[in-house]
């Protein structure tokens, strides 16, 4: 249903070098870079960074949610391990979430400028 994303950025250098260790945890890449736009994605931009004038630090209740799939509990791991590494900020360290749904394993991070971003995957919760 939906084709692509984009996230407003206020330094589109800063949120290349956070979100490109990070979204290659889950298997994306950089796929376009424009002045003021970077594309990335596995075989197409799906999921963009575009610099706004104006952009700044969300509030901590602020900012947008993003949930990426991730193919397995590792690279849910790898994603928020990516992240903090990056200078993100941990909103949800790994784990299940049985609010959501018994199989559902994610992790929260929120980026340089306030977004949370989330990488899930659905696997049999261990008892």
């Amino acid at each position: 249903m939906i084709d692509h994303i984009s996230l407003s950025v206020s330094d589109l250098a800063r949120a290349a070098q956070f979100y490109e260790p990070v979204l290659a945890a889950l298997g994306h890449k950089k796929l376009v870079t424009r002045k003021t736009t970077i594309g990335f994605g596995k075989k197409y931009p799906e999921f963009w960074l575009n610099a706004r004038a104006g952009a700044g630090p969300a509030p901590e209740t602020g900012g947008a949610h993003v949930a990426l799939r991730a193919r397995d509990k590792s690279a849910v791991e790898a994603f928020h391990a990516a992240a903090l590494s990056r200078g993100g900020i941990c909103d949800g360290p790994p784990g299940f979430r049985e609010q959501y749904n018994p199989s559902y394993f994610a992790a929260f991070v929120r980026d340089p400028d306030g977004n949370r971003i989330e990488a899930v995957t659905f696997v049999e919760a261990q008892i």
